[in-house]
This record gives structure tokens, C-alpha cells and sequence, in this order.
């Protein structure tokens, strides 16, 4: 593997920004310091003027490998990742087949393995009777288990109380929800049905998904934890009312209950489906201003440990039907951080914080094995970001197999010029170097 010497970088890791140099050698970092010019590398990347971030790690991802490759394939998607500085992602088990079994869930390590220019790792899926299979699972090499406690694409929702209970005693690893309570959904759904059709204005999304919903479920699911002393990690935070459930006055180490923001629901708001359509429509839903703006407090104060994409593509003609057939989600990860730091750049929150909401804490959380941190000894996962380049998003530069974002037309004040996964040159100005790929992530590390 080739050696790679980055100068002059603004470094942005552990809560400080400092000047240095990094030395790369067998996917490594080998030296940090401020005197590294003189060493010896493959390749030297001149950083002076940009900042040095921890590559991403993404919690949750939907690359709908395999069975719906017609939307995104992991070769795309995590490609499109990397243009955006993540550099490790965990997929969901929503897939055709869905990966409930050991063997389903190896064979898309098997296929990322061939494919993915980005470090990855899998969720396995809970459903309402494979606890015996759950149990098989290796969690040092395996990120969690994924329970769909609300209905979303592909129908995998655990509605039964006796098996979410035996799910959450006997599983010891983290468990990852989708937390929504699909009773209150069809009531709310009903109601719009009988007035609208299938033709709903889609501005109702979030009264039909509502805080009720959400709430409902996310404080079941936090209960149980509490009951059974479950390593439990909430997912899409949408709800300002949620946010009540989680504490900052502890450290995240010793944790057992955790929860995630996603940049849709920080940077949307209900005004916004107006003139977005069905291409913000995501469950959870995108709520109100307010939410939004409770939820972005909630990542700077410490009661929302971690910031994911839910990157989710769909076809525009599947976006384009009337809302009943319309499904939900859209891709996010090409622009995540980029997004983020348009936030650093309103002054809304600073770029350490960045890190470790994006790198740091999803690291110590998941307990992986030496990433998230610009160190000695670490792999090298980095992004490297010119703060002060701007660039308008348009479908000719959208990455993800679907081929929209739902930011087209705005333009970022920032930009990743070099992305480097497992000590490989990934991503170099506008050019991907696709003769390595990613690692599998391995897990229980200690920080």
C-alpha cells in the first residue's frame, strides 16, 4: 500500500484545532507532528488552507443491496459517500431478501467486500420470531441488530410485545430502532384517506407520522431498555418532544441508552414540502421548524450523541406517484458533511463538534476497533475540506444511483477535495481511485 504524507493541515480531532502534519503508511496513521515535510512518501497532499476531519462514519444507511439495485447499489452509494467524506458506513437489513438470517447477512459482507470503496459494516434484522437466529449473530464483527418498531420500506416491523421483550433481554448487543407506533399511523392515515384518497397532500405526512407516534414508541422502547438494561441506540430523532427521553449529564461511554439525528430533520421543515413534494418525504417525518431547531441543540448539548444521513435512495418516477405510493426517503450521504458545515458557517455549531458527532462519538458508541480519531496507530479514515469553496448542487453532479438530492439548486459554502479509507487515496478532487476497497469494520474497541 502506498505511504501518503498530508502537510500544513488545519487538524480538527479531539475537541481542538491544531496545525500539523500526518504521515500514512500500511493503512495506518504513523506519525502525527509538525515537522513531517522531510519524510518520505508515495504521495504528498499539500493541505495548507484546509482542515483535516476524521472520515465519517455513517450509522445508518439504506444502499438496498440486493433485490432493489433499480434505486442504489453499494458500489454507488458508497462511492457517492466517499465524495462526501464518509469513509465507514453500517447498512439496514431492508433489502430483498432481508438479512434475518446468519447467511443472508454474510452474503452482503461478501458483496461489499468486492465492491465498496468504503469501510462497512451490517445490521442484522430482527423480525417477530428469528430471536433464535439474532443469537448466532458474531457481534464483534457485526454492528448491532435493526428492529423496525414503525412500518417503512420493506415491511419488517416487530409488533409483537412478547418478542420485542425477548429481543431486548436476550440480545446483548446494541440494538438500533426505528421507533414509531404504526397503531397511531393508521388511525391518523385513515383519517386523510377518507377526506383525500390516495391523493393526500403530502404536507400531512407529518400529522398522519406524528409526534404522537413518535413519542408513543420511542418512550416504549426506552422503558423496556431500562427494564432489561439494554444497550439501546434511537434512531432519526424527529421530535422535539423525544428529546426528553435522553440525558447529557453522563458520559457517553457509560451510556445504554443513545439516540441519533439526521441531517433531513435539522435542515427541513414542514414549510418546505411546498415546493419539495414527496422528495422530503421520509418517516419519521420531517416536522416543524421548531423541532428542527430543538433537534440541533439537542447534537450541541449532548442529549443527541451522533449525526447519520439515513441516506434511503428512491427512482424520481417512485417519488413522483401520489403520496399512498410515494415511499419514503431520499439519498443524503454525498452531502452530509457539507450540509453540516453550512451550519459551522451560519454559526451554529463549530467544527470539533462536527467531528465528534460524525466521527468520534459513532466510533466510541458502536465500540469500533481503532477508527474515528485522528491518532497514532488508528487506521487512516480522513476527509480533508476546503472551508471556502462553493458549489451548487444540480443532478449533474449527484453521485448516488438515483440520480437527485433533495438540496439541488443550493449551493454549499464548502467542499471535499481528498477522502482516504484505510489508508488508501480514495477520493482526490472530482477523482475516485478505485484499486482498493474498504475494510470490514470489527467491533468492542476501547477509547
Amino acid at each position: 500500500m502506498k505511504s501518503i504524507l498530508i502537510t500544513g493541515a488545519n487538524i480538527v480531532n479531539e475537541g481542538r484545532i491544531s496545525p500539523g502534519d500526518v504521515l500514512i503508511a500500511n493503512g495506518r496513521i504513523a506519525k502525527l507532528g509538525n515537522n513531517l515535510s522531510s519524510e518520505r512518501a508515495d504521495t504528498h497532499i499539500d493541505a495548507k488552507g484546509k482542515y483535516l476531519f476524521p472520515g465519517l462514519i455513517d450509522d445508518q444507511v439504506h444502499f438496498r443491496e440486493p433485490g432493489l439495485t433499480h434505486k442504489a447499489e453499494i458500489y454507488t452509494e458508497a462511492k457517492a459517500g466517499v465524495a462526501g467524506g464518509t469513509t465507514s458506513y453500517m447498512e439496514m437489513p431492508n433489502t430483498v431478501p432481508q438479512a434475518t438470517t446468519v447467511e443472508l447477512l454474510e452474503q452482503k459482507y461478501s458483496r461489499a467486500a468486492e465492491v465498496s470503496l468504503a469501510n462497512y459494516s451490517f445490521f442484522m434484522g430482527a423480525t417477530n420470531d428469528n430471536l433464535d437466529e439474532i443469537l448466532k449473530v458474531d457481534f464483534q464483527n457485526v454492528c448491532g441488530l435493526k428492529i423496525f418498531q414503525g412500518s417503512s420500506t420493506g415491511n419488517m416491523v416487530v409488533d409483537n410485545i412478547e418478542s420485542l421483550e425477548g429481543i431486548f433481554k436476550e440480545c446483548k448487543a446494541l440494538i438500533a430502532i426505528h421507533s414509531e407506533n404504526d397503531h397511531i399511523i393508521a388511525e391518523n392515515f385513515a383519517k386523510y384517506k377518507e377526506i383525500y384518497g390516495d391523493d393526500i397532500p403530502v404536507k400531512f405526512h407529518p400529522k398522519i407520522r406524528s409526534e404522537e407516534a413518535c413519542y408513543d414508541a420511542s418512550s416504549r422502547a426506552v422503558a423496556m431498555a431500562k427494564k432489561h438494561g439494554t444497550r439501546l441506540h434511537i434512531l432519526h430523532i424527529s421530535t422535539a418532544r423525544e428529546l426528553e427521553l435522553f440525558t447529557n449529564k453522563i458520559p457517553l461511554e457509560e451510556k445504554k441508552i443513545t439516540s441519533e439525528a439526521c441531517i433531513h430533520h435539522m435542515w427541513f421543515a414542514e414549510e418546505d414540502y411546498e415546493t419539495k413534494g414527496t422528495l422530503i418525504k421520509w418517516n419519521p417525518a420531517v416536522k416543524t421548524a421548531a423541532d428542527g431547531k430543538a433537534i440541533l441543540q439537542a447534537v450541541i448539548d449532548g442529549r443527541i450523541d451522533v449525526v447519520a444521513t439515513d441516506h434511503a435512495p428512491h427512482t424520481l418516477e417512485e417519488k413522483a406517484q401520489v403520496y399512498t405510493k410515494a415511499p419514503s426517503g431520499g439519498p443524503l450521504n454525498q452531502h452530509s458533511l457539507v450540509a453540516m458545515l453550512d451550519f459551522y458557517h451560519q454559526g451554529k455549531i463549530n467544527l470539533e463538534l462536527i467531528a465528534q458527532k460524525m466521527s468520534h462519538n459513532v466510533a466510541k458508541l458502536f465500540r469500533i476497533e481503532d477508527r474515528g480519531f485522528i491518532r497514532e496507530g488508528y487506521f487512516a479514515d480522513l476527509v480533508l475540506v476546503d472551508l471556502d469553496s462553493p458549489w451548487e448542487v444540480s443532478k449533474a453532479n449527484v453521485l448516488s444511483k438515483c440520480g437527485w438530492s433533495p438540496f439541488e439548486g443550493h449551493t454549499f459554502k464548502s467542499q471535499v477535495t481528498h477522502t482516504i479509507v484505510s489508508g488508501h487515496l480514495a477520493y482526490e478532487n472530482g477523482t475516485f481511485h478505485e484499486e482498493r476497497k474498504g475494510e470490514r469494520l470489527k467491533f468492542s474497541g476501547k477509547f
